[in-house]
This record gives structure tokens, sequence and C-alpha cells, in this order.
């Protein structure tokens, strides 16, 4: 049986709050970052996963090391404690994102040049149009 692991860390980064959702499936690392804006509350990051965590767009896999939970309360506690004291990102999930950035960056430059292609184009048969006009009449 395979294992997922989720995680949600919300923290501040100047102006706004984010969330970014760390996902561990099969060894893989895929991360999705989200901003709220204002502090979120509790019942906001709720609603918010139960109803647009399906559609959120996560970065290609990078490989990484699923852990295994503390089964003692105490120590489940102290990492508890210790996640909380380091706020930010981790550098797996930094990564991730900048590989889902790139990836994101590269789909708009294919789209804009396909997009301009397709205007110089489009004005190559308007002048072709425009010449044959001018030469019907003789």
């Amino acid at each position: 049986m395979d294992r997922i692991d989720q995680k949600l860390t919300v923290f501040f980064e100047d102006p706004f709050w984010v969330g970014v959702f760390e996902r561990v499936c099969d060894g893989k690392l895929t991360v999705c970052k989200v901003t709220f804006g204002a502090e979120p509350k509790d019942y906001e990051v709720l609603d918010f996963i139960l109803k647009r965590y399906v559609g959120l767009k996560f970065s290609p896999a990078v490989p990484a090391e699923a852990r295994q939970a503390a089964d003692r309360p105490k120590r489940r506690q102290r990492e508890i404690q210790k996640q909380l004291r380091n706020s930010g990102v981790g550098t797996k999930s930094q990564q991730a994102l900048q590989a889902r950035r790139e990836e994101m960056k590269t789909e708009r430059e294919r789209v804009s040049k396909e997009q301009r292609e397709a205007e110089k184009k489009r004005r190559f048969q308007q002048k072709q149009q425009k010449r044959k006009e001018k030469h019907k009449g003789h």
C-alpha cells in the first residue's frame, strides 16, 4: 500500500500570508504555493482545503524521503514544536516551486510565441489581400 504524506505550512511572507502544500508520494515531493492575502482564520483554511484542494496545480516531482510519524505523544509534541519554530519553506519545497515556476514560464513563452506568429501571419495575409484588391481594377 502506498503512503502519502501531506503538509500545509502557513506563514507570513511580506506583504501577504502564504500557504505551501507539500505532498510526498512514493518518495517524490510535489509542492503548491497559495497566496491567501490577509491572515486566514482556521475555518477559512479548512474551507479552502475542502473546496479548492482538488484544483491546485502541484509542481513536478522532486525526489524526497518520506518521514515516519513518531509513535510516542511526547516525541510527536516535540516534533510539532520544532516545526513551529522553523517557519518558512524547506529547501526541497523551494526547489519544487522553482521547477513549477520554470515550467509555467516555458509554457507562457510557447503560447506568446504562437500568438506572435499568428499575428504576423494575419498581418501578412491582410497585406497580400490589399495588394490583390489594388490590382483588380486593371
